[in-house]
């Protein structure tokens, strides 16, 4: 059996992200992958069982990696507005460090490998989100609301955002995100997620 080298397999990770986002799953196979990665066939069966075991780490690592920098420094006791204001930047900052990572997960994110890993990780993160708005809405500083519409409210508009500023593009001008920009909507945001 061959020696593993775990600069391999970050490699392979690696080339296989990068192949989703310009490609997407239609686009992405072994074959490709070991030919993207200059690695043999042989050499990513090392490391990974089958296609779906590289989509299921990937989905797994970078979802990990977004919930954990979107929540950092959050605290189930804090103010609302406190709270989401954190959460706006966190995911802000990280969209932009880590744009191939966001489009990753907008190529996989109606696939199942993605909705399975994304249920084990909200349980890993839900108790402390569950507590923070169960907090607010025991406050009087959030609305009481099925979660995807707490979700759709709270944070759509941060992605579209988002999404405006990484095309820097709109159908009319040229957009250009800015820190005033983001503070603007967040306050009508959180106006409108008060009951």
């Amino acid at each position: 059996m061959r020696q593993r080298d775990e600069s391999k397999a970050e490699l392979i990770k690696k080339k296989a992200v990068e192949m989703i986002v310009k490609h997407g799953l239609e686009g992405f196979g072994i074959n490709k992958l070991a030919k993207e990665a200059n690695l043999s066939v042989g050499t990513i069966y090392v490391y990974f069982k089958n296609k779906e075991a590289i989509l299921t780490t990937l989905c797994n690592d970078i979802g990990s990696n977004i919930l954990s920098s979107s929540l950092k420094g959050l605290m189930p006791d804090m103010e609302f507005s406190e709270g989401i204001r954190l959460q706006w930047q966190n995911r802000y900052h990280f969209y932009k460090l880590y744009p191939e990572q966001v489009a990753f997960v907008e190529k996989v994110r109606y696939t199942e490998i993605y909705n399975f890993v994304t249920e084990k990780l909200n349980k890993k993160y839900g108790k402390l989100l569950g507590a923070f708005i169960a907090k607010a809405v025991k406050d009087g500083q959030l609305a009481k609301m099925p979660f995807e519409v707490y979700w759709a409210l709270a944070f759509a508009p941060l992605y579209q955002l988002i999404n405006f500023g990484m095309t820097n593009t709109t159908k009319a001008r040229r957009f250009q995100l800015t820190e005033a920009t983001l503070e603007f909507a967040l306050k009508q945001v959180l106006q409108g997620l008060k009951p």
